[in-house]
């Protein structure tokens, strides 16, 4: 494309189609999916708007409200921050690939035993990043709040809670109820059958273009 082309396609004067397309296959909740997109286009907007998986929320777009958080390789992302065509060789996990009604995922059941949400807008992303933040916890990776970071073991204590969690607001403050399903099954050792563990052929998400 010629540069006065690009400028064109930047400000929106000419039509996408008229722009470079990118043929990407990315690998959501088990299941392989093709698309053809603006390179430009973040992880997010690929999710919602081509996959048609909403349950990935849009807030800031920013990184600050942590709504959008998907786990990518077992790792919690904010997708908004990153472009759908740099994660062609990750797996990637939406709150639609934890679990089913009837069959929710341990962290599902919690937060809907703890009455851990009340709009539930960012729940997904609340879900999505309690699952990443406890294996990184398993994992004894140490965070700004750990008393000693040389220890192979992290006590989950309530100032570590939150200070791991306090990437995803909450704008109805339900952090308590947040907080007391985290520790549910942290408490249950239930981590290793949320996440990417948890999905199957059964739990792939349907609908959106192949």
């Amino acid at each position: 494309m010629s540069e006065p082309d690009a400028d064109r396609a930047r400000d929106g004067s000419v039509p996408l189609s008229a722009t470079h397309l990118s043929a990407i296959t990315l690998s959501v909740n088990g299941r392989s999916r093709r698309l053809e997109i603006d390179p430009r286009t973040s992880l997010l907007d690929a999710l919602r708007e081509h996959l048609r998986l909403s349950g990935t929320k849009k807030g800031c777009d920013h990184g600050q409200c942590g709504a959008c958080t998907v786990l990518v390789n077992g790792r919690r992302v904010n997708s908004c921050l990153t472009l759908a065509v740099m994660r062609q060789d990750d797996e990637i996990v939406t709150i639609e690939g934890m679990g089913r009604p009837g069959d929710l995922s341990p962290m599902q059941a919690a937060f809907v035993e703890r009455d851990g949400f009340q709009c539930g807008y960012c729940t997904p992303g609340q879900i999505c990043s309690a699952v990443g933040m406890l294996g990184e916890v398993a994992a004894g990776w140490p965070s700004h709040a750990t008393a000693d970071v040389s220890s192979a073991r992290i006590e989950l204590t309530d100032e570590e809670l939150r200070e791991r969690m306090s990437g995803n607001i909450c704008r109805c403050a339900a952090y308590p109820n947040i907080a007391a399903a985290i520790r549910d099954v942290a408490a249950h050792g239930d981590l290793a059958a949320d996440g990417a563990g948890h999905v199957g052929a059964g739990h792939a998400a349907k609908g959106g273009p192949e």
